[in-house]
């Protein structure tokens, strides 16, 4: 067998449904990790000549996607509830995992001095006062510049602003 065909995924596809079902025990995250591990097999299908088995290769591709999505999810979980200080549940659904990636991704790009601040504040819970004292600035700019950062992420978060470059001030 050189390649994976249609009529081969289709005999498989209710069996990857229902082991994906059994996974993730919700219809959606199921309906993803199939779609996933179809999308793997398929870019890898050159490689199934060295399989015994079709139906054993699925699986396999099928199981190793979702191992590898509850690592994301308890990796992203431990990063977001440094920033809310609260403990979160384990994101479900593709669309919350791509909505966390972009807060990351957006937290990434605010300037060092907002991140510090973020961290500071969110995450370490230092006080305005003892954050102005460890970065050696005035606190009305640790105010100011904590509330631009929230204010950046909120935007970047609701879509409602593209990541921009900042201008630097004198």
């Amino acid at each position: 067998m050189p390649e994976l065909t249609e009529g081969e995924v289709r005999e498989m596809l209710p069996h990857l449904q229902r082991f994906s079902l059994w996974l993730t025990r919700d219809p959606h995250s199921a309906e993803d990790l199939v779609q996933s591990c179809l999308e793997k097999a398929l870019a890898q299908s050159k490689s199934l000549k060295n399989a015994p088995s079709l139906r054993a290769w699925l699986f396999s591709i099928l199981y190793r996607q979702f191992i590898d999505g509850q690592r994301r999810k308890r990796r992203y979980q431990r990063i977001l509830s440094l920033f809310t200080g609260e403990d979160t549940e384990v994101v479900s659904s593709a669309e919350e995992m791509m909505i966390n990636d972009d807060m990351l991704a957006a937290f990434a790009q605010l300037p060092t001095e907002q991140r510090a601040l973020l961290i500071l504040v969110s995450v370490e819970g230092l006080s305005y006062k003892e954050v102005a004292q460890t970065l050696d600035i005035p606190l009305g700019t640790v105010m100011s510049r904590l509330s631009r950062a929230r204010k950046q992420l909120q935007q970047w978060g609701e879509g409602s602003a593209s990541p921009g470059v900042l201008r630097r001030l004198k």
